[in-house]
């Protein structure tokens, strides 16, 4: 089956060299689509590594918290560990801003403003050291966590563009490029076809020319 060529060309000398200029073009574009979306593809994964990284410690620490939390509730008692929490000190505010990888936006927090490694608000003497622990456990996990929403958050914009990037090359590889290969064929072969007949029609021309001489 014949490839399609692209409409409303004519098979002129000007029209090939355009095509030629747009076939060159194409050309460098799907090759530096490619290693884009070979680069964005990289960088996916290694944030995925990170993301899953992250959230294994996750785990570990969120039992951590949590054990030491179920045993200061057993020595003082879920009211007085309740109590104990409503005196939690403010951290600050998180700020968002808006990180670039390899030309994608990625929204980014800011933890500039935050403060993890405040000192227990409630008395000492009538609490336990399990719950400096919990509280110790629970604070190291703020900043996994927001690390972790950055993580998904790049996942998330990166698996777009990759997308975006891959429709692109596809366009380019299997839809632009071929129909350009194709038009410039197709006038090629029109311009030599021509030539052809203008060399036969002048050879006799020629011809007709001499006899008469004769």
């Amino acid at each position: 089956m014949a490839k399609q060529i692209l409409e409303g060309v004519s098979p002129t000398r000007m029209d090939l060299l355009e095509t030629r200029k747009k076939l060159i073009l194409a050309e460098k574009g799907h090759k530096l689509l490619e290693e884009k979306r070979d680069a964005l593809v990289e960088k996916f994964f290694d944030i995925i590594e990170k993301r899953n990284q992250i959230s294994k410690e996750l785990d570990e620490d969120f039992k951590e918290g949590f054990m030491s939390l179920i045993q200061a509730q057993m020595i003082l008692g879920e009211k007085k560990v309740e109590d104990a929490s409503f005196l939690t000190k403010d951290i600050g505010e998180i700020s968002f801003e808006t990180d670039n990888i390899m030309g994608v936006k990625i929204p980014k927090m800011n933890t500039d403003k935050i403060e993890t490694d405040l000192k227990p608000a409630y008395s000492f003497f009538e609490t336990c050291s399990k719950l400096d622990d919990a509280k110790k456990a629970f604070s190291g996990l703020l900043s996994k966590l927001i690390q972790l929403a950055d993580f998904e958050a790049g996942i998330k914009s990166l698996t777009v563009e990759i997308e975006k990037t891959k429709r692109r090359v596809n366009v380019l590889e299997n839809n632009l490029i071929p129909k350009l290969h194709a038009t410039r064929k197709y006038i090629e072969m029109q311009l030599e076809e021509r030539e052809r007949e203008d060399f036969f029609r002048r050879k006799r021309i020629k011809a007709i020319l001499e006899s008469k001489k004769v």
